[in-house]
């Protein structure tokens, strides 16, 4: 039974390399490719699938992309396998994604063969988190303190990400189909659990700490 899977990533050459790869095992055929998270859903409408490998962060679309499209590919499509690749390196961000279901979880910076072992274990009705991401998984479940996030719920980390990756609290609010009202108070309730005092903060606190791609 060739297993069919549909890519989606924002970056033309990393679909390109992931595509190369699948298209070496003859077990599995991409059945289509997207740019964007509104690509994405109208793609898995028409497109019966077996596995999705998406992107966490693709911006530019009008429909939600990272927590908010995670969230939506499971209500949509709950049979659905999802291997995540991203950059993000926070473990606030990666708890997150596997709570909200994914069975995969890639780092892209490690390298393809992680995306063969991913599939191979979800194939096998088995998860799979990169090497690298595993350790501080693994300390978060020991200590919920740990990394200053980890105060931060679901919600309010999403909208740190998206205000870093230069979203005004409108277009957070329009993206994530939430009231200006709660994504500011979402926004200022983050600063005041970590102790940032402006915008700048925010930015500086996002690439340190690993939030943004």
């Amino acid at each position: 039974m060739t297993l069919r899977v549909i890519l989606a990533d924002d970056h033309p050459l990393i679909r390109a390399g992931v595509r190369t790869l699948l298209e070496d095992d003859p077990g599995l055929a991409v059945v289509g490719e997207a740019e964007s998270a509104d690509n994405l859903l109208a793609l898995l409408r028409e497109t019966p699938a077996d596995l999705l490998i998406t992107d966490f962060s693709m911006p530019g679309g009008q429909a939600a992309d990272g927590l908010g499209l995670i969230q939506r590919l499971r209500r949509d499509h709950p049979e659905l396998p999802i291997i995540v690749l991203t950059m993000i390196t926070n473990v606030g961000v990666h708890g997150t994604i596997i709570e909200a279901g994914v069975r995969g979880l890639i780092d892209k910076g490690a390298g393809m063969a992680e995306i063969s072992l991913a599939i191979q274990a979800v194939a096998q009705g088995r998860d799979y988190v990169s090497a690298t991401f595993r350790e501080g998984l693994r300390q978060s479940e020991f200590d919920k303190s740990s990394g200053e996030a980890a105060q931060l719920s679901p919600r309010e980390l999403e909208v740190l990400r998206l205000f870093a990756s230069g979203l005004t609290v409108s277009a957070i609010a329009d993206r994530l189909s939430r009231s200006v009202k709660t994504v500011s108070r979402q926004k200022n309730d983050a600063m005041v659990k970590l102790g940032l005092k402006s915008d700048l903060d925010i930015f500086l606190y996002a690439r340190e700490h690993g939030l943004t791609s």
